[in-house]
């Protein structure tokens, strides 16, 4: 092996013990700030490892192992990243700007959201998930891509049945069939991260018949799809607040024979969760049952996760699953 692909390896393990950690305390509902605190950090230290800037170290993968109850995944991760680092020839520190969930979508570039809306629909076997967002850039240079993440989670309080669950039955690209377009445009994708039960993906602006990048002072709707089985999925959704937004829609829509139920809670970088400040709008359309909810200028970093059951069938009402 050489050195260059030494290199390699121990910064795709170093990315793969973020990403990690980034899934794990998205699924528990953790702030950067409050899982630092939890586990005896100083307040920005998480901040720091997610983003490169401090190398993992094993102490913090247990710990974090530890306060965010991942069944030994990030543990995992530090095991694999131990040993890529052991096999280097020199020490390899990759630099901030090339790695890290903070990594921006282009230098200069500054994207608002001005409107949000997502709506997952499903048929008593699988959700069909289409997200569209109004988004401008306000920085001083084109975007070229755009960030968005699919994650699931099954069994959230046993988390080593649910890692066992998605190594035997992984989220496959073939099943998720992702979609994406921007003004008329098929928009081209590219996989960041690709792991059993999380996927984080590059929307592109661009295809093979063209570029359309978003530039400074525009706006434009994009809009992707995708669909996970109900196997794979559950009984509830969250929504993080990355980017500065101004309008934030979710809906869902179930079989009214189901007889769904549907409720909310919000969690912030300061407080841990409460109720939505104001309760899902509940409609129905023929055979659907559906569920509304918004909210203007959404906290950045919030998350917001509405829940369901159906009482009709209640042998489900235990599956989780997530996504952004």
């Amino acid at each position: 092996m050489d050195a260059q692909s030494e290199e390699i390896t121990v910064e795709q393990a170093a990315e793969d013990f973020v990403a990690e950690v980034a899934h794990w305390r998205e699924v528990r509902g953790k702030s950067k700030r409050a899982l630092a605190l939890a586990m005896g950090f100083d307040p920005s230290y998480v901040s720091h490892v997610e983003s490169g800037r401090h190398k993992p170290s094993e102490e913090f993968a247990r710990l974090a192992d530890e306060h965010l109850n991942a069944g030994k995944a990030i543990w995992r991760r530090w095991g694999d990243y131990k040993r890529a680092r052991a096999k280097a020839r020199r020490p390899h520190v990759v630099p901030p700007a090339q790695r890290g969930h903070e990594q921006p979508y282009a230098t200069g570039s500054a994207l608002v959201v001005e409107h949000d809306a997502a709506r997952l629909q499903y048929d008593g076997h699988s959700y069909r998930l289409t997200m569209r967002r109004l988004l401008r850039n306000t920085g001083s240079e084109p975007v070229t891509r755009y960030l968005i993440r699919i994650a699931v989670d099954r069994y959230p309080d046993a988390p080593e049945r649910s890692n066992a669950h998605y190594r035997a039955h992984p989220l496959t690209w073939d099943e998720l069939d992702l979609t994406a377009t921007c003004r008329g445009e098929a928009m081209r994708w590219q996989a960041k991260h690709d792991r059993d039960a999380f996927k984080e993906v590059w929307l592109l602006f661009d295809n093979e018949h063209g570029r359309f990048p978003l530039y400074p002072g525009e706006s434009v709707w994009i809009e992707y799809a995708y669909t996970v089985s109900d196997d794979k999925w559950g009984n509830w959704f969250q929504r993080a607040v990355r980017l500065p937004t101004e309008q934030l829609e979710v809906q869902l829509a179930f079989p009214a024979a189901l007889d769904p139920v549907v409720w909310g809670t919000e969690t912030s970088m300061t407080a841990e969760a409460s109720p939505l400040r104001t309760p899902p709008v509940r409609s129905d359309e023929g055979e659907l049952r559906q569920f509304t909810w918004t909210t203007a200028a959404p906290t950045l970093h919030a998350r917001y996760r509405l829940e369901w059951r159906f009482r009709a069938r209640p042998e489900h009402n235990s599956e989780q699953g997530d996504f952004r």
